[in-house]
């Protein structure tokens, strides 16, 4: 992948490449606990339609597809759907690349979720058309998930200029020099926020983990306005 034609938030896919060079993934692949409570919750049922924007290497749609749960998972990253495909032959046709910021799939959705995902956008006008995305394609009365990394406090944000640069970060593995890839945090007044304006209603906020990978994470269920 050229960096100087791609989009910053499509960094990740260096961030995989160099991880699946070594023959290694980059996440855990632990669960993220709060997906599965907030199904369980809500009562979203296995024969309605999922949709998981930011899959990456399966961590959250292994269980669910697993459960026999009408998923299809989507990342921007080419190369972490083939690392999906690869380890979970047997739900290869679950798994597509997309970029909720670019395409528009033809279907509505049950339930829509995404973990640690939208911080990775910085701008305004991508975090933006990521709701307007998840708005757009929920059926009547579905419901999404956002979890994005945070304390609700703090705000911060990376430069989206340098998202390709390379950086030697700790892994379970051994060192790694990866893409710096991009981050945006936010504080809950500011994520809340943006979630009105965009579309979606708010039915629930709170923080979360999921452990070892994300230690603090916002999160928001809501419907569509």
């Amino acid at each position: 992948m050229s960096d100087h034609r791609a989009k910053y938030y499509e960094a990740y896919e260096e961030r995989y490449r160099a991880a699946h060079q070594k023959g290694v993934s980059w996440m855990s692949g632990q669960k993220t606990p709060i997906v599965a409570e907030v199904i369980r919750k809500y009562g979203i049922l296995p024969d309605q339609a999922l949709l998981e924007i930011g899959c990456g290497e399966g961590r959250d749609a292994r269980p669910l597809l697993e459960e026999g749960y009408d998923l299809l998972a989507t990342d921007i990253s080419g190369e972490a759907i083939a690392w999906c495909r690869k380890a979970m032959p047997a739900y290869s046709g679950h798994f597509g690349v997309m970029d909720c910021l670019a395409d528009e799939p033809n279907m509505l959705f049950d339930f829509i979720y995404a973990v640690a995902v939208v911080h990775m956008l910085v701008h305004d006008k991508d975090r933006c058309g990521f709701y307007q995305f998840i708005a757009r394609h929920l059926k009547p009365g579905g419901l999404t998930l956002i979890c994005t990394m945070g304390d609700g406090i703090h705000e911060m944000q990376t430069d989206p200029g340098r998202a390709f640069e390379l950086q030697e970060r700790e892994h379970p593995s051994g060192k790694m020099k990866v893409a710096s890839t991009s981050c945006r945090i936010v504080s809950f007044e500011t994520f809340e926020k943006e979630l009105a304006e965009n579309g979606l209603r708010i039915i629930e906020t709170g923080i979360t983990k999921a452990l070892p990978d994300f230690d603090s994470l916002m999160y928001a269920v809501a419907g569509k306005k």
